[in-house]
């Protein structure tokens, strides 16, 4: 596949350097070397012999093309992986090396080592879309701009609003993942941790075979993961929660990207792109400056969640031991890690130097004349005429000017039920949109109080 003209534009270019093959050879690495460490601890395996393993497979370059080809034959890198890490060590170590493990072990747990760090830099860039969000509802807190249902105008808002609902889904997303654990995978061939004793079987006394929650918790701590209740093998709670989590976030920078894309139409025009060099240029048509960073986030988001969907079919593995479900879990997760991270670069830098236009809202508020406030109108006269007749003046008022092209309350003043009985200044307040705008300052202050709060 084209990956680095089709997939890899979407995710995070750095976090694309941090994810490689190699990545996961020394994620693997890692959790065999803690692994011997925490048993020469527990007496397990003799003294000295994690220091050897170390120092002989500290600097070796695993043949990755050959772990690579050897999934072929195993179902996965752990096999190959494993059968080239015993052929570098002396034959009185071969047996210490992966001892009690299997290869789900292996490939969990590197998992879970590799999404470390991009959980800590996806909470790194919330936090920076938090902020650049924080700094725009304050800014806007009394912009006031058309709030649109069914993609119709409908009644004032603030951009400040529009904003904070923008930062409290992200916000909501952050706290979720922030919550997420990635816990150490350790059980053995089927999640009893048997394996671990390499003496003679139903000798009296205890087995080390009783250490293995031990060895698994000492393990977690080793190698700063979560330490579950028990070997995770078929039970993809993890997996689950972090894939959704993640899905989470994509929807929230969806919302973000979707809302401002609409925002940027040239009959509308009340928000722009950060422009950059070349940035939204057409191939064909130079006068166009195309909302690119949106659909880089939405083209992202979009292919999260098709790999959430496949995750969500893996939940339900068979037995001690998925049949291609936890095989398909792999590139989904990684995949959705990076995807979001690209996402979020995008929606930091959007939000961070999102170019919001005042004069074109109230440009827009204007555009039916003052209809859209047929409804305090209809409110306003409903007390004298009633409300099924209040309501049908206040429509058919803001229908004559939408089509005779004048002002809502010169149409209102001049409708023959309404002619004399109104005070025209009392008609100029009801229709000043600046006017109404319901609690949207209280909801900016308590969306900007409990953004911060955490």
């Amino acid at each position: 596949m084209p990956a680095a003209l089709i997939q890899h534009p979407f995710m995070s270019q750095s976090a694309l350097v941090d994810c490689n093959a190699e990545a996961m050879v020394q994620a693997m690495l890692a959790f065999e070397l803690a692994l011997a460490e925490v048993q020469e601890v527990r007496g397990i395996v003799p003294a000295g012999a994690c220091g050897q393993m170390r120092r002989l497979l500290g600097g070796h370059r695993f043949d990755i093309d050959a772990v690579a080809a050897g999934i072929a034959s195993g179902g996965n890198a752990a096999i190959p992986f494993v059968k080239q890490g015993r052929a570098v060590l002396p034959a009185e170590l071969k047996r210490y090396f992966h001892l009690g493990a299997t290869s789900q072990d292996v490939v969990d747990s590197a998992l879970m080592l590799l999404l470390k760090p991009r959980l800590a830099a996806l909470d790194a860039l919330l936090r920076r879309c938090r902020a650049a969000a924080l700094a725009l509802m304050r800014e806007h807190e009394q912009t006031v701009m058309v709030g649109r249902t069914l993609m119709q105008q409908a009644l004032p808002i603030t951009f400040g609003v529009k904003v904070a609902h923008w930062a409290i889904g992200l916000e909501q997303a952050r706290r979720r993942l922030v919550g997420v654990e990635l816990p150490v995978q350790f059980g053995g061939a089927v999640g009893v941790h048997s394996g671990l004793d390499l003496e003679e079987p139903g000798l009296e006394g205890p087995g080390r075979d009783d250490l293995g929650l031990d060895v698994m918790d000492a393990l977690a701590e080793r190698l700063g993961l979560s330490t579950p209740v028990l070997p995770w093998h078929t039970d993809r709670q993890p997996v689950h929660a972090l894939g959704t989590a993640l899905d989470a976030a994509a929807g929230a920078a969806e919302k973000l990207a979707l809302d401002v894309a609409l925002l940027t139409q040239t009959e509308v025009g009340e928000v722009a792109e950060p422009s950059a060099p070349g940035m939204g240029e057409s191939s064909s048509m130079p006068h166009k400056r195309n909302p690119v960073r949106c659909a880089l986030i939405r083209s992202a988001a979009r292919q999260v969640h098709g790999h959430t969907t496949v995750l969500l079919n893996a939940a339900a593995q068979p037995l001690e031991r998925g049949l291609g479900e936890w095989h398909a879990e792999w590139a989904p997760l990684v995949d959705s890690a990076l995807l979001l991270e690209g996402a979020l670069e995008q929606a930091a830098v959007l939000l961070e130097g999102l170019e919001v236009h005042p004069e074109a809202m109230q440009r827009n508020l204007a555009a039916t004349g003052g209809g859209i406030m047929a409804e305090p109108v209809a409110k306003l006269l409903s007390p004298t005429l009633g409300p099924d007749a209040a309501k049908r003046i206040s429509a058919e008022a803001a229908e004559t000017a939408r089509l005779q092209g004048m002002v809502y309350a010169a149409a209102l003043n001049a409708h023959p039920e309404v002619q004399g009985r109104l005070d025209p200044d009392q008609v100029a307040r009801v229709t000043d949109p600046s006017l109404y705008l319901g609690g949207s300052r209280a909801q900016v202050a308590r969306a900007a109080e409990w953004l911060m709060s955490i």
